[in-house]
C-alpha cells in the first residue's frame, strides 16, 4: 500500500504539471505570446481589454505598457487627445472665383445693378475636376534632305505602341494595388470606371514588374544608405511563393525601408541580402539567434518581446514577483529615456543610469533565488521562466542599450511596421504565384516606403518612375 500510495502521488504530481502546463497554453494570446492578433478568440480580445483596464486604475506600469507599447487599451471614438487635426481651411489663390451678386432690392424691389459692394463673404468648395484620360496624339515626320538622306523623327519612351497607357495611368494603378491593396480587378473597374477608357485586369498584372524594372538603382542606393545607418531595425516573417515558404526580410530605419524575399531565414538570407553582412552600427532585432552571429555591429534587444515574455511568466504566481518588477523597470527606463530624448540628451545621466542597472541586478538575482534548482528535469513552465532569467542575464547590455544610446529605440515596432503591408498583401491574394512577383513587391514597398518616410508625395514618385526619372534618397553629407 505505501508502495503504492507513492507511485499514486508520483502520477499525481506530474498530472498536476500538466493541467498546469495546458491551463497556461489556454492563457497563450498576442499579448503575452509570440501568436499572432489574428489568433486571438472574441473572449480573449475581451479579457485582455478588461485586464487592461482594471490594471490601468491600479497601477501606473499598465498604463505606460498600453499606451506606450501595445497601443490596445480600449480608445473613446473620435479625435484622440494631443493628435494634430486636419481641417479644411481656406486658400488665398482660388483656382476660380465665381461673384453671386443681388440683382434687386429685397426691400423695394429696384434693380443693384452698379451699386456699391458694402462686403464680401467668401467660402470655397474643394473639389474634383471632371477626370478623364487625355489623349495625345503622337507624330514623327519623315523628312528627306537636300542631300538625298532621310531620316525620321523620334517617339517619346511613353509612346511605346500606337495605343497605349501614360506614365500617369500606369503610376495610378500600381499606387492603387502596390499603396492603397486594392485586387486587381477591382482596381481595373476603378480605373475604367473614373478615368473613362477601358482598363484590363492584364494591363494592371504587368505594370508592377515594369515598375520593379526601374528600381535598380534606387535598391542599391537604399542598400548602401542602410549599411551606413548607424541604427538600423531587422525582422523576417514568413509566406508562401508558389505553394513554398520563403522568408520575407526587413532592415529599415525611421527614413529608409528595404525589403526582399529568400527561400532561407538566417545568415544565408543576410548574406545574399547584402545589408546586414558588412553593416557595422546598432541592429536592433527580437533575439533570434541567427541576428548573433552578426560579430561586426552590436546589437539591441527588443523590450517590447521581453516585456511580452514577461507578462506570459508572471501569470506564474511564484514568478510574478520578480517578472511584474522587471517589467516595471523596463517601462520607467523607457519613461526616463523619453524625458531625456525631449532634453536633448545623448544618454540617461550617469546617475539614473547607474541606479536603473543595479535594479536590473537586484530583479535577476531575486528571479534566480525564485527559481533554485529543482533537483529534477524542469517542466515546460518552470524552463520558460528560467531561461527567461538567463536571457536578461547574458544579453542585459544589449536589452539595455537603449538607455545608453538614445539612438537606439526601446523597441523594433520600426521594423514589424514595415513587414505589416506584406501580411496584409497576403490576406487579400493569399499568396504569391511566382518569385519574380514577389520580388517586383518587395522592390516596390521598398520604393512607396521610403518616400513616404521622406514625406514625398507616393504617387509623384511613382510617375517620375514610370517616366524613366525614379526618385533617389539623398546620400549623407560629408
Amino acid at each position: 500500500m505505501a508502495a503504492e500510495n507513492a507511485r499514486l502521488r508520483c502520477e499525481l504530481d506530474e498530472i498536476k504539471a500538466r493541467v498546469t502546463e495546458l491551463e497556461a497554453e489556454l492563457r497563450r494570446h498576442s499579448g503575452n505570446s509570440g501568436k499572432p492578433p489574428s489568433s486571438d478568440s472574441l473572449t480573449q480580445r475581451a479579457g485582455q481589454n478588461e485586464e487592461r483596464l482594471s490594471r490601468a486604475e491600479r497601477r501606473r506600469r499598465a498604463r505606460a505598457v498600453a499606451k506606450q507599447l501595445m497601443k490596445k487599451v480600449k480608445r473613446r471614438p473620435g479625435k484622440q487627445p494631443g493628435v494634430a487635426g486636419k481641417t479644411l481651411t481656406m486658400v488665398d489663390d482660388p483656382d476660380e472665383v465665381v461673384v453671386h451678386g443681388p440683382e434687386v432690392c429685397a426691400g423695394c424691389g429696384e434693380s443693384l445693378a452698379g451699386a456699391a459692394v458694402a462686403s464680401v463673404e467668401r467660402r470655397q468648395v474643394f473639389d474634383l475636376p471632371e477626370i478623364r484620360a487625355k489623349v495625345t496624339e503622337h507624330r514623327a515626320e519623315t523628312r528627306v534632305c537636300a542631300c538625298g538622306q532621310v531620316t525620321t523623327g523620334v517617339f517619346p519612351d511613353e509612346a511605346r505602341s500606337a495605343a497605349c497607357y501614360g506614365p500617369a495611368i500606369r503610376a495610378l494603378g500600381v499606387y492603387l494595388m502596390g499603396r492603397q491593396h486594392i485586387p486587381v480587378k477591382r482596381a481595373a473597374e476603378l480605373l475604367s470606371d473614373v478615368v473613362g477608357v477601358p482598363v484590363s485586369t492584364g494591363f494592371l498584372a504587368g505594370v508592377i514588374p515594369e515598375a520593379a524594372e526601374g528600381l535598380g538603382g534606387f535598391l542599391e542606393r537604399l542598400r548602401q544608405l542602410l549599411r551606413e545607418a548607424e541604427v538600423v531595425h531587422a525582422d523576417e516573417t514568413g509566406a508562401r511563393i508558389a505553394g513554398v515558404r520563403y522568408w520575407f526580410h526587413t532592415v529599415s530605419d525611421a527614413l529608409l525601408t528595404y525589403l526582399d524575399c529568400h527561400p532561407k531565414r538566417g545568415l544565408d538570407a543576410f548574406t545574399d541580402i547584402g545589408v546586414l553582412d558588412v553593416f557595422g552600427g546598432v541592429l536592433v532585432s527580437d533575439g533570434w539567434k541567427p541576428y548573433w552571429s552578426l560579430k561586426h555591429c552590436s546589437h539591441a534587444l527588443c523590450s517590447a518581446h521581453v516585456l511580452r515574455d514577461l507578462a506570459a511568466v508572471a501569470e506564474v504566481d511564484c514568478q510574478a514577483g520578480w517578472a511584474n518588477a522587471m517589467a516595471d523597470l523596463l517601462v520607467q527606463a523607457k519613461l526616463a529615456c523619453d524625458e531625456a530624448r525631449e532634453q536633448r540628451l545623448s544618454a540617461l545621466p550617469a546617475g539614473k543610469l547607474k541606479a536603473l542597472r543595479r535594479r536590473y541586478t537586484m530583479i535577476v538575482n531575486s528571479g534566480f533565488a525564485a527559481n533554485p534548482d529543482p533537483g529534477r528535469k524542469r517542466n515546460k513552465l518552470e524552463r520558460e521562466a528560467f531561461n527567461l532569467l538567463r536571457r536578461l542575464d547574458n544579453q542585459r547590455d544589449e536589452l539595455c542599450r537603449s538607455w545608453a544610446d538614445l539612438r537606439v529605440c526601446f523597441d523594433n515596432n520600426e521594423a514589424e511596421r514595415s513587414l505589416r503591408m506584406l501580411k496584409l498583401q497576403q490576406k487579400i491574394s493569399g499568396c504569391f504565384r511566382t518569385l519574380e512577383g514577389a520580388q517586383a513587391f518587395c522592390a516596390l514597398r521598398s520604393y512607396i516606403q521610403t518616400a513616404m518616410k521622406q514625406g514625398v508625395n507616393v504617387f509623384d514618385a511613382l510617375r517620375r518612375l514610370f517616366e524613366g526619372d525614379p526618385w533617389m534618397p539623398a546620400l549623407p553629407g560629408p
